[in-house]
């Protein structure tokens, strides 16, 4: 008898103000757009450091050259802190300068 959950509780609320109803429509878009671009600036930061490790240097500059735009981008739309992918992107470029 206890093991089933009052019909009121199974219901999922929905918004009844017109801005909340807007938000709880926009917001699983964001998440969908901004999880796809956090991954793009994941990807592009693991294909550098993989370079980096690989210890090729020349394909590390031109990885580092695909993933400056993309992690700036990801820091303008706010994925990111804008310092935190201005720091992420010194930090390559010191690893790749220091291969020689």
């Amino acid at each position: 008898m206890g093991d089933q959950a009052p019909a009121a509780a199974s219901k999922k609320k929905s918004a009844r103000i017109k801005s909340s109803l807007k938000r709880a429509r926009q917001s699983p878009k964001r998440t969908a757009v901004n999880t796809a671009r956090l991954s793009q600036v994941r990807t592009a930061v693991r294909a550098v450091e993989a370079a980096i490790a690989a210890g090729d240097k020349t394909k590390a500059q031109a990885a580092l050259r695909v993933a400056e735009p993309v992690l700036m981008r990801g820091g303008a739309k706010g994925v990111l802190h804008h310092r935190a992918a201005a720091r992420k992107i010194s930090r390559l470029v010191a690893r790749i300068r220091k291969m020689g």
